[in-house]
């Protein structure tokens, strides 16, 4: 059976996999998410592209996927905030305003000798308006502590995160963190030209 694996530690991204009904492992690649690349797309799929190959390497027969997600906002990447005070001026920043929301997903398959195949790769983009926000809502948000781990300093599967969101145009599921439909069909594609023994249940 080819085991299917979660290189990433990510609560919003377990629970989404979980959605399809697919057995899967987490297993989070250790990797330093640093690169020179501005251009949103690149950024995400090179990310996604390392964290995938530095799990598959611990395995075979397996399919590896890895993920990236940032935040863009004027042409600026916003990336996760390192303190309170950066969370409450990213969301400041965004009120009132839109952005641009972009998951690189890399599908990485390692065959039964350990061999790494052609990478998988893509990306969605979501656009992303915000409601004028006032002081209290962010600090409320903020203080909760979780902005702190979310590319943008929010969520938008959160009590508070939702309430900040007007409208989008694009993926959802993007936004929480990985394109779920995207995910499953090259999933379903990848089975299909390798064989694979991946157990992808009927949507």
């Amino acid at each position: 059976m080819t085991q299917l694996i979660l290189a990433s530690q990510s609560p919003r991204r377990k629970a989404l996999l979980q959605k399809l009904g697919i057995p899967f492992e987490i297993q989070p690649a250790r990797i330093n998410e640093y690169s020179l690349t501005r251009d949103p797309t690149n950024l995400v799929k090179e990310l996604s592209l390392s964290k995938a190959k530095d799990t598959a390497m611990n395995y075979s027969n397996a399919v590896v996927i890895g993920a990236d997600t940032i935040v863009v906002h004027n042409k600026d990447i916003l990336g996760k905030p390192t303190s309170e005070q950066e969370a409450v001026q990213i969301l400041t920043r965004l009120s009132g305003t839109h952005h641009h929301v972009y998951t690189g997903v890399c599908l990485q398959y390692v065959d039964r000798e350990g061999r790494l195949q052609e990478p998988v790769l893509f990306h969605e983009r979501t656009k992303v308006w915000f409601h004028a926000l006032s002081a209290y809502p962010i600090h409320k948000y903020v203080s909760s502590g979780r902005p702190m781990d979310k590319a943008g300093a929010y969520g938008i599967q959160d009590d508070w995160g939702a309430i900040f969101v007007k409208k989008i145009k694009g993926d959802y599921y993007n936004i929480v963190g990985l394109p779920l439909g995207r995910c499953y069909l090259e999933l379903s594609s990848l089975k299909e030209r390798y064989k694979l023994e991946l157990q992808l249940s009927t949507p």
